[in-house]
């Protein structure tokens, strides 16, 4: 970062530097600065607009410190959401914690809950419709002796052969299944 002109640049870029300096942050692009001194103009420009509403709604006819706090007290409670106080918080685990947790299935591996309340079983399906054959139908530029009944295709499953036309078939993904590697 070129420190030559430091003379020409106003005195807001200079406090946003000296901040961004106090910080330790020495290695920054230039823009920083120019999106620092946007982002506090509006920022400024807001809470006076709003100490002015606060202050005409009191019947005043200037801004005093009370309007500036308390548009500034807005904005925080409007941008920031505080947390619950501690007690509503041990209230809400002590009411959770009262439920117990479901039994587990026994098995050689590691216990899991019942399936309904895990994640690995199917939990969706698709309905796959058997593509159908359309006869082709024939042009003028067709050959006479083309054969209009399309060839089934040799890759497709023996299942779906004996499947009766248009019956959809059925297909179940489990939600975070590991692909082959």
């Amino acid at each position: 970062m070129a420190e030559g002109g430091e003379e020409d640049i106003p005195r807001d870029a200079k406090v946003v530097k000296t901040l961004l300096k106090s910080m330790n942050v020495d290695d920054y692009e230039p823009r920083v600065v120019h999106q620092f001194l946007e982002l506090w103009y509006r920022y400024v420009v807001d809470v006076l607009t709003d100490a002015q509403v606060y202050s005409e709604h009191a019947g005043k006819s200037t801004i005093d410190s009370d309007d500036i706090k308390l548009s500034i007290q807005s904005k925080v409670n409007f941008s920031f959401s505080q947390p619950p106080p501690r007690e509503v918080l041990l209230e809400l685990a002590r009411n959770r914690n009262k439920i117990p947790l479901p039994k587990s299935i026994a098995g050689p591996e590691i216990p899991l809950p019942p399936e309904q309340d895990t994640l690995i079983s199917p939990n969706y399906q698709l309905a796959i419709p058997k593509k159908r054959s359309h006869p082709v139908e024939e042009t003028e530029d067709d050959d006479e002796g083309v054969d209009p009944t399309p060839t089934p295709n040799p890759n497709a499953s023996q299942d779906r052969r004996d499947l009766p036309q248009g019956t959809p078939q059925r297909v179940s993904f489990p939600i975070g299944a590991k692909r082959p590697r």
